[in-house]
């Protein structure tokens, strides 16, 4: 019956790309089913910040919020003496990995290690290991600089040591987009498989970039929200009141196979990534083009590659970071591409089916690694029918006018503060970074 069902699918559709195993460490969870699990219950990981790095600055700052992952240390897969060699950024890609490595329940030393690969998209890389070079540079001298900088600070640094550690040889890429990273690693990974280039991908980001450089120079741009006596409440996508996006830090990955391969060796099968696509606004390098045609293009693509229509789309996991500019803009790009399907004011005639999130109300805006962990919440969604909410969000619109008047919602199904359930059967993960990047992610329920 096995080989009939593999015959079966590989001829109906070759090398169709499945999920079959994911790791997450997060402020939400150390792993994915608690990271999962603060997204479903609507919890937020957004706390006051902390860390004597910060403490020396102290006055100083006008953000004093983030994403901060606590209390969470490797593990039993590297040691101790190793993962001192490694910047925090790698370490937490590599965490995420292992624990999607384990759930798929492959056993990379009997597979051809040629046909197995690597890709992992972070914005910023070793941040903490640049600032803390700089830091020995101007008071100790450049003779004082760790021989392991350089492998520390370097953006394939997460590709790089995810590859050692289960010896993989075959693609092994890095993609640093800002905050479209990880969703052009898991695209250029399906890319692979499609082409028949490798049997199995490890696929995700990383990111650690709550660092004094990372908020001061953010701060500076106006970019953060100043929320600070209410943590939890600061990230609000899409609310009237939002005043900022917050900065987080963590990592998810993924164990990507074609079909066939999953199927051979009777793995459990979680989704299928269905299509994907990516585009450029070619407008601003840090705003987003403010009629979302970029976006709007990113999505349409995505759905060709996917080989469905608008109406097909039940759920998109917004980019949704709780910026004036941008929510709004990717509201506009939503409408633009679905009209009516999307918008709530059509419910009453056959409309307004589509819902909305954002869970970075949640976690924060994890930068590079936000598309990587968003694409959990898109398993789930096709996997157990349960959207996840965006928090926060007391009255829906742009914003308020001069006078402090709402103006009018937008006119999309938000899933507002609480989880809904419905049965899903396509979803789409948006992810846009400065520079003008937009990817666009379709993740399909397995059937």
């Amino acid at each position: 019956m096995l080989d009939e069902r593999i015959m079966r699918h590989a001829h109906s559709k070759p090398n169709r790309v499945v999920i079959t195993g994911m790791g997450a460490v997060t402020n939400l969870g150390h792993n994915a089913r608690d990271t999962w699990a603060g997204m479903r219950e609507g919890r937020s990981g957004i706390t006051t910040l902390s860390g004597p790095e910060f403490a020396k600055y102290d006055g100083k700052w006008s953000v004093k919020i983030a994403g901060q992952v606590r209390d969470w240390t490797p593990g039993d897969w590297i040691d101790h003496r190793e993962s001192r060699r490694i910047d925090r950024f790698a370490l937490l890609g590599m965490g995420a990995a292992v624990e999607a490595v384990r759930q798929s329940g492959i056993d990379f030393k009997s597979e051809n290690p040629e046909r197995c690969g690597v890709v992992v998209g972070s914005g910023v890389g070793g941040i903490t290991t640049i600032e803390d070079g700089v830091n020995v540079m101007r008071d100790r001298g450049p003779d004082r600089l760790s021989p392991f900088t350089v492998p520390r600070l370097m953006v394939n640094a997460g590709t790089g040591n995810i590859s050692i550690l289960y010896g993989l040889q075959g693609p092994a890429t890095a993609h640093a987009t800002a905050c479209a990273s990880s969703g052009h690693a898991i695209g250029d990974a399906i890319n692979v498989l499609r082409a028949g280039h490798a049997d199995v991908m490890i696929a995700g980001g990383a990111e650690a970039a709550v660092s004094p450089l990372c908020v001061g120079a953010f701060m500076t741009m106006k970019a953060l929200s100043t929320r600070n006596d209410e943590p939890t409440r600061a990230s609000r996508p899409f609310d009237a009141d939002r005043d900022g996006f917050v900065l987080a830090e963590g990592a998810a990955m993924f164990v990507l196979e074609t079909e066939e391969h999953a199927l051979k060796r009777g793995a459990i099968i979680y989704a299928e990534l269905l299509g994907h696509a990516n585009s450029s606004d070619a407008t601003h390098i840090t705003a987003p083009d403010a009629a979302g045609r970029g976006a709007a293009r990113s999505m349409r693509w995505a759905m060709q590659d996917a080989g469905l229509n608008s109406d097909q789309i039940d759920y998109v996991n917004s980019h949704g970071t709780s910026t004036p500019l941008g929510d709004k803009a990717e509201v506009e790009a939503v409408l633009s591409v679905f009209g009516d399907h999307a918008r709530a004011s059509a419910r009453g005639t056959g409309g307004g089916k589509l819902l909305m999130s954002s869970t970075k109300s949640m976690h924060g805006h994890g930068l590079g690694a936000s598309g990587a962990i968003e694409t959990i919440a898109c398993i789930h969604a096709v996997r157990d029918g349960i959207i996840a909410p965006t928090i926060n969000l007391e009255h829906a619109a742009p914003g308020r006018d001069e006078h402090g008047k709402l103006l009018p919602a937008f006119d999309i199904d938000l899933v507002p503060n609480h989880a809904r359930e419905r049965r899903i059967k396509h979803a789409m993960n948006n992810t846009f970074g400065f520079g003008g990047h937009n990817v666009t992610l379709i993740i399909g329920r397995y059937e």
